[in-house]
């Protein structure tokens, strides 16, 4: 008997046996330590045990910490009759762990909720009971492997990761090997009379170069088709990783004979084009958490808190509760949500994304997010910075994240029907010609690895990325960025566009309507130096050299006078209001009559026709804005948009998007302000403007940059549904191509090396084809 044969099933298991709970490394025992051993005992118990048949986390991440779990319970708030509770994961690292954890809460009979996003590694939990019993739960999921701790913006940096460090750095190698073995391959396929010895010297240095790139490069890959193998399933990565290794070991035997061609080169492109797209997708999920963070940034900082005694004392936002009082300064940004017991002027632009300034009434409810531009007043708090507005907003991002991240692909879609077939025809035709031929099985293998090497999904796995990557680019140079692996799949299919107002259909700069007397300009000018009103900002836009009024006072709330000059409201000039809106009213003297400065949010050049275009590509317009009704009548007619809605918060943008899904619709939402970046989130597909904050940039799919960004859009919608229709025939002629090659290789007729030829040409085929997505729509 040979050492071969001596090698018994069993043998092969315990020299390869890794942790039934965390998948590291056994060494030939069913679990690594005594923690796993007792995690996997309390899964088991609770009755989900198919969390490890759906698990694809890294070997080694779940093994349980022997530290203590933190104090959480000090965090929990209090909610009606029982608490609630945010907390950080580490160790969340696919869905699986999402369903093991959420179910493993739920089996405890005081939950009520438990939610958790795998995008932000964030856990939500609501009981019934003591805060006391946050620490319990703490400490089930410590003995499940995961460490929890209390959730605080700062768990939101965005600073990579050892995973994301490694990711990017297969991607590099991968790269720069791949641009490597392209130039000794491409002198082999160009060299038709390169003599034998220089032939096969290239062949090595190719080999030299690719091997270690397959193998490093790889492992992104390979550890995923492991996990899905343990876990009894088939994914895009198995066939990936298959496809690569036979390309290789095929190439290694080329090079060991001195053939005539090896394919290191696609190999090693392939790996590269891949890791790019995941990448690409780790750095959109990034920035999903970095908008959270930039959100939560507006409740950064101090405030100062009344006392009962009247005595003011600076405190952080986390030390405030509902019902405490704080005094607001003029220019200060109001932390938390309130009500004021005087009037006040407000400039709510980064919540609602009004224009103008707006006045509040006593005992209105006041957003948290606001600047303060009139008199100094006092807030009474009406919710905590976990519980206001604000917090209201950063969960929705992250719902919309995580909601997104669920989001199935075109290509993913497909595999889950390929690749078992190509498998399963691989696996059939070496029995069919070992056991029903009756040949050996080493000659069997032939025709095998050649059904293997044809139906290898490389045609299949790039017939979407390839598209990607040309429709992106052409994209990028007609001014459209694309941030999102799947942008271009879903704007496709939107059929529905709705369209922020101020900055999105509009400039967002009020401008100065008609003509005036340059004189009188001047001098109203010299008074608006001393305003920081976004009136006044645009008037000295319109006369810049208009020197600053040395004795200016501005009236908060009102205006600014110097002498008997003022300008501002109505009132404050001795006026009527008219009612008209975006006026700044201004009186040269006691005696003058007050002459009305009209502005304007003027629309965008493009807005009229952008509007139309999208509506012959089939997406129905809507506006909604934070405005008042007024303007967005005026600026819905002037674009052409039939349907609209005013004083719209950020909360009612989200719920319209999700509004719109509910009723079937795939709705593309555009907009530019903090105020929208929920809605972004939660839209279908989304855009922002190239002039937009950073927020809304971070939470849409799409940026549209340039002088006249609405009109790339409707080209961008083109596009996309080229780059759809592109990749749908790659997919269809990868397909059709193993029809006709698959059947050659069951029947013996093709040599590995032909079918090497046959599948190196369908994927040139596929690229070529990928080509056409970058002809202008």
């Amino acid at each position: 008997m040979t050492a071969l044969a001596r090698i018994t099933p069993e043998v092969l298991r315990a020299s390869t046996a890794s942790c039934a709970h965390c998948n590291a490394p056994a060494h030939g025992a069913r679990f690594c330590c005594a923690g796993c051993e007792a995690a996997h005992e309390l899964v088991a118990g609770l009755g989900l045990d198919a969390f490890y048949h759906r698990r694809t986390t890294e070997a080694g991440q779940l093994r349980p910490d022997r530290l203590a779990p933190a104090d959480v319970s000090a965090h929990a708030v209090v909610d009606g009759d029982g608490h609630r509770l945010s907390l950080m994961l580490s160790g969340l690292t696919c869905g699986a762990c999402v369903w093991l954890v959420e179910n493993a809460l739920l089996r405890e009979a005081d939950i009520t909720h438990a939610r958790a996003n795998l995008a932000a590694r964030r856990l939500d939990i609501a009981w019934r009971g003591p805060a006391a019993r946050g620490n319990d739960f703490a400490a089930v999921l410590a003995r499940l492997g995961f460490r929890a701790a209390p959730w605080s913006a700062a768990c939101l940096s965005a600073a990579e990761d050892a995973e994301g460090r490694a990711l990017t750095r297969a991607f590099g190698i991968a790269a720069f090997g791949s641009m490597n073995v392209m130039l000794a391959s491409v002198a082999v396929w160009a060299g038709t009379d390169m003599g034998e010895a220089t032939r096969g010297f290239l062949h090595w240095l190719a080999a030299l170069v690719a091997l270690p790139v397959v193998a490093y490069a790889g492992m992104p890959f390979y550890r995923s088709a492991f996990c899905a193998l343990r876990a009894g399933r088939l994914n895009m990565d198995m066939a990936v990783s298959l496809g690569v290794l036979a390309t290789t070991a095929m190439s290694l035997s080329e090079a060991l004979r001195n053939g005539p061609f090896t394919w290191f080169d696609g190999a090693t492109a392939l790996l590269a084009l891949l890791l790019g797209g995941r990448v690409l997708d780790r750095a959109a999920r990034r920035r999903a958490r970095q908008s959270v963070a930039e959100l939560l940034a507006l409740q950064g900082g101090g405030v100062t808190r009344l006392d009962g005694t009247g005595g003011a004392a600076a405190c952080a936002v986390d030390a405030v509760r509902a019902g405490d009082r704080l005094l607001v300064a003029t220019g200060e940004r109001l932390r938390l949500d309130g009500r004021a017991a005087s009037a006040t002027l407000l400039d709510t632009a980064a919540t609602t994304g009004e224009a103008l300034p707006r006045g509040f009434a006593a005992g209105v409810a006041l957003p948290a997010g606001a600047v303060n531009l009139g008199a100094p007043f006092v807030l009474a708090v009406t919710a905590a910075a976990k519980d206001g507005s604000i917090a209201a907003m950063a969960r929705l991002l992250e719902q919309g994240a995580a909601a997104r991240g669920r989001y199935v692909s075109l290509a993913d879609r497909a595999a889950r029907i390929y690749v078992p077939v190509a498998h399963a025809v691989a696996f059939g035709t070496f029995l069919g010609w070992w056991l029903l031929a009756g040949v050996t099985w080493q000659e069997a293998l032939v025709p095998a690895v050649a059904a293997l090497i044809i139906t290898c999904p490389c045609g299949l796995a790039i017939a979407v990325p390839a598209v990607q990557v040309v429709a992106v680019g052409a994209l990028f140079r007609r001014g459209v960025l694309v941030t999102s692996p799947t942008a271009l799949e879903r704007l496709a299919s939107a059929d529905r566009v709705v369209l922020d107002k101020t900055g999105t259909l509009t400039l967002g700069q009020p401008e100065l309507l008609g003509a005036h007397e340059p004189a009188l300009l001047r001098r109203a000018a010299m008074l608006a130096h001393a305003s920081r009103h976004p009136l006044a900002r645009a008037l000295l836009r319109a006369c810049p050299d208009a020197p600053a009024a040395t004795d200016a006072v501005e009236e908060p709330g009102q205006g600014v006078r110097a002498g008997d000059a003022r300008i501002g409201n109505a009132a404050f000039c001795g006026a009527r209001d008219d009612g008209q809106g975006m006026t700044l009213w201004f009186r040269a003297d006691a005696g003058a009559a007050p002459v009305a400065l009209r502005f304007a949010d003027r629309l965008r050049d493009d807005a009229d026709h952008a509007v139309a275009a999208l509506g012959a590509l089939g997406l129905r317009a809507e506006l909604l804005s934070g405005d008042g009704a007024r303007s967005v009548a005026d600026a819905a007619r002037a674009a052409g948009i039939g349907e609209w809605r005013a004083g719209v918060s950020p909360a009612e943008k989200a719920a319209r998007m999700d509004a719109l899904a509910a009723a079937g619709a795939r709705p593309l939402m555009v907009g530019d302000g903090l105020n929208d970046a929920a809605a972004l989130s939660r839209a279908h597909v989304s855009a922002s403007m190239g002039d937009g904050t950073d927020l809304a940039q971070a939470a849409a799919d799409i940026v549209l940059q340039g002088r006249a960004p609405l009109a790339a859009l409707p080209g961008a919608v083109v596009a996309a549904r080229r780059a759809q229709q592109i990749a749908r025939q790659n997919i269809a002629m990868s397909l059709a191509y193993n029809l006709v090659a698959v059947p050659c290789a069951v029947l013996g007729l093709a040599t590995p090396l032909i079918a090497a030829v046959v599948m190196a040409t369908s994927s040139i085929a596929v690229i070529l084809n990928a080509l056409r997505a970058e002809a202008a729509p």
